[in-house]
């Protein structure tokens, strides 16, 4: 969180308040420790921003494979983030295709500025050369669970991230 702390921390000229966007339902458990530290960092160096978090859900994954199709979910009204500092917390970026549309899809509110901030991002040759502004780690072409992230609902709650393998992936398919 020290990128974010440091751009968001009082570099920003009128952030009174950055938004935190968390993509549910796999960023959940890193959007809450990110907002902590940042928090903290806030009320630590006595800066005057607030923050406000607001979550929406987008979903474009059956089994192991990207569907195409990205359906979004939750924040109904997405006009509250005009002329807003949006920060947009994600879990994994795979091929990235889901956050470009996102993207594009935040900009026709017109929103002062808006980043993102993924956990993970997935070094595959499905990629659309989307990088996210602030990155945790990258990660092998492999399917990744746990510490929010799923498989078919299953593995969102350990603790750690892993690898699920072939006889994991075949188990909990869906239909399986």
């Amino acid at each position: 969180s020290s990128g974010i702390n440091a751009e968001y921390g009082g570099s920003l000229e009128n952030c009174k308040q950055l938004v935190i966007l968390c993509v549910l339902k796999g960023g959940y458990k890193f959007c809450s420790e990110l907002v902590d530290s940042m928090e903290r960092h806030i009320c630590s160096c006595e800066i005057n921003m607030s923050i406000k978090v607001e979550f929406i859900r987008l979903k474009s994954y059956h089994n192991t494979e990207s569907t195409g199709d990205v359906e979004v979910i939750g924040l109904s009204d997405l006009s509250v983030l005009t002329g807003k500092h949006i920060l947009i917390v994600e879990d994994i970026i795979d091929t990235g295709k889901t956050m470009t549309y996102a993207l594009k899809l935040l900009e026709k509110f017109k929103p002062a500025k808006v980043q993102c901030a993924s956990l993970l991002l997935k070094r595959t040759p499905k990629s659309c050369g989307y990088i996210p502004e602030y990155l945790g780690f990258t990660v092998e072409n492999r399917f990744i669970v746990g510490y929010g992230i799923d498989y078919n609902e299953y593995f969102r709650d350990l603790p750690h991230i892993a690898v699920i393998n072939e006889a994991g992936i075949k188990h909990f398919e869906e239909g399986a």
